[in-house]
């Protein structure tokens, strides 16, 4: 049981100072996952519908091909947006796909391999992105039943890396495996909590169970809220039904 209280209201947005130190962390974790992986475990089913641990891992190192170079980046970009004027359907979901497209020709060696390789680029590439880039460079994201715009520095600094540490989870489900979490993980759901408290505005007394927990209170005489803080993340991802102020969904 948490033991330490955090009010909402003094935790911090992660700044892009912080930002590659965590980024550099969830990589580098689904990097060591995917090298523990057993020959069965690949095309195991995730709780990403439709996908495999294969495309799982694609999807990561797409991802992770982007953030380490401009040309790959403009690349996918024209392949996304040449689907979506073809196909129609919002251009989040055509990414994803072609990240798992241009991924899928690799043996799962190969894929493991460069995904350990990345993990430095990867960190480095979005690190180097341009303040006023971060600041004024906006694009609209559907995300879940999220339909919002973003800066490219909430993307970068934020989402992108909460994304990565969502597929651990979603990697670790798949092959029963165990999930590393400390303190950066505990720094990720802090942030997060924040980010679901300024969406829904509610008052709440929220503990959350495991090493990634804490106990949060936003306000006061709110719901009492407990349960596990990866079920909380799954909750809030929309890979799980939540109800009441769990209905919020969070960018992920």
């Amino acid at each position: 049981m948490p033991t330490t209280t955090t009010d909402v209201s003094t935790i911090r947005p992660i700044s892009h100072g912080e930002a590659g130190a965590l980024a550099e962390s969830q990589y580098r974790r689904f990097a060591d996952a995917l090298g523990h992986l057993e020959e069965g475990d690949w095309t195991k089913p995730t709780d990403c519908t439709g996908w495999t641990v294969r495309d799982l891992a694609g999807h990561v190192v797409g991802a992770m091909r982007s953030a380490a170079s401009v040309r790959e980046m403009a690349s996918q970009m024209r392949e996304i947006k040449s689907r979506a004027r073809a196909d129609g359907g919002n251009e989040t979901d055509h990414m994803t796909a072609v990240q798992v497209d241009r991924a899928a020709a690799l043996t799962t060696d190969e894929l493991v391999a460069e995904c350990q390789a990345l993990v430095g680029p990867a960190t480095k590439g979005r690190a180097k992105t341009p303040a006023p880039l971060r600041r004024l460079v906006r694009f609209h994201v559907e995300v879940g039943r999220i339909s919002e715009t973003w800066t490219l520095g909430y993307l970068v600094d934020t989402t992108l890396t909460r994304d990565t540490f969502m597929h651990r989870i979603d990697l670790a489900r798949a092959v029963d495996a165990e999930l590393e979490l400390d303190e950066a993980e505990r720094r990720l759901v802090a942030d997060i909590v924040r980010e679901w408290a300024d969406r829904h505005g509610q008052p709440f007394e929220l503990r959350l169970e495991g090493p990634a927990g804490g106990h949060f209170v936003h306000g006061s005489d709110g719901a009492l809220l407990e349960l596990d803080a990866i079920e909380f993340c799954r909750i809030l991802s929309g890979r799980a039904p939540g109800e009441g102020l769990l209905d919020q969904e969070v960018p992920f």
